[in-house]
């Protein structure tokens, strides 16, 4: 890493250039799409990749209220409308059932924003025959899930567009805020390009109105660097969810779900998914009281989300209350989640699991 920061430093390439140029061209490899544009952050990706698809004022774009706040802000950004669809208990994922009801009492949805939750893919098979049925985009939020995969094919290439995160906490992640679209469309390759350097496709004459969200030459060096150890890292991630499990279920504190009762309700790799682990998050019925007795014994935890985006007081204008949606209220009052990256070791692991069971014994 040291000697890439070296290079742009050498060349003055600050601001996009061929350390930024050479990751685009390796992580459309890695991800099997024809076209990735990198970009300032998650953030802007997401509003780039709704803009670049023509997503603007009058329209509707549904998606879940169980994620970052990005996740709506962008739609909003974009000059259109967010709509609401609840999520599935088993994922926490967008429920496409949920989705189809919600563009039935909606004409003027034009697309939907499914969020790879955790590290894991939304059931696609499900939303591709709706985008198709429907005449509708379909713009991922991938910015958790980095390697994730349905049916083989990767996060990033399933839908029309897809907007990555390169935030540091991220599966790869820079040294700083960056962020990626990808797409297979040509045309909203170039759009992007375009809007992310205020509307220019020749210096200093603006087509359209724009905006700042060019990734630095840096992020381009170091993810450049880390893309080459990004597959492992997400196996070991793997090998750390697996140990979690066999962990949990030897204590006996494992329950079926997807509603915990006395134990814990684990997180599960769906049919056809290939989870990247992102997070680890369990469910539990006494959530906030466990977190403050992991925290006494000095066991990391967080909590992804504990406020529906629909209940969000700077949301309050669209019109939501709460019970609108009963799955993702209940999964904000349970999830949690426990320390994950490649190098955690079984012995932190045996600690972690141990804190648990002393707090439900």
């Amino acid at each position: 890493m040291l000697d890439a920061l070296a290079r742009v430093i050498d060349s003055r390439q600050f601001i996009l250039g061929e350390e930024v140029a050479g990751f685009e061209r390796a992580a459309a490899s890695h991800l099997g799409v024809g076209h990735a544009l990198g970009c300032a952050s998650g953030t802007d990706a997401l509003w780039l990749a709704l803009a670049a698809a023509g997503i603007g004022r009058g329209d509707a774009v549904v998606t879940t209220p169980f994620s970052f706040f990005a996740s709506v802000s962008s739609i909003l950004r974009a000059g259109a409308t967010p709509v609401f669809a609840d999520i599935d208990p088993w994922t926490c994922n967008l429920s496409a059932a949920a989705v189809e009801l919600a563009v039935d009492r909606n004409a003027s949805v034009k697309a939907v924003l499914p969020v790879h939750l955790y590290g894991q893919c939304v059931e696609w098979s499900a939303f591709a025959r709706l985008g198709k049925e429907r005449r509708l985009l379909l713009i991922e939020d991938a910015a958790q899930a980095w390697g994730a995969e349905w049916q083989g094919a990767k996060a990033g290439g399933l839908g029309d567009a897809a907007a990555f995160s390169f935030y540091p906490t991220k599966n790869l992640s820079a040294a700083g805020d960056a962020g990626m679209v990808t797409t297979n469309s040509g045309e909203i390759a170039e759009r992007v390009q375009m809007l992310r350097q205020h509307g220019m496709r020749r210096r200093y004459f603006h087509d359209e109105v724009g905006w700042n969200a060019r990734m630095d030459g840096l992020q381009g060096a170091v993810l450049q660097v880390k893309l080459k150890y990004i597959a492992a890292w997400n196996e070991a991630r793997h090998t750390v969810a697996a140990r979690y499990r066999e962990l949990f279920l030897r204590s006996g504190l494992a329950e079926a779900g997807p509603y915990p009762a006395h134990g814990v309700v684990l997180p599960t790799e769906a049919p056809g998914a290939r989870h990247v682990w992102h997070q680890y998050v369990i469910r539990a019925k006494r959530r906030d009281d466990l977190r403050e007795f992991l925290a006494a014994r000095i066991v990391g935890s967080e909590i992804y989300y504990p406020i529906p985006l629909h209940m969000q007081k700077a949301l309050k204008h669209l019109g939501y209350k709460q019970g609108d949606f009963p799955e993702a209220e209940r999964a904000a009052r349970e999830v949690l989640a426990l320390p994950i990256f490649p190098e955690l070791r079984e012995d932190e692991q045996v600690r972690v699991v141990a804190a648990v069971s002393e707090f439900l014994s």
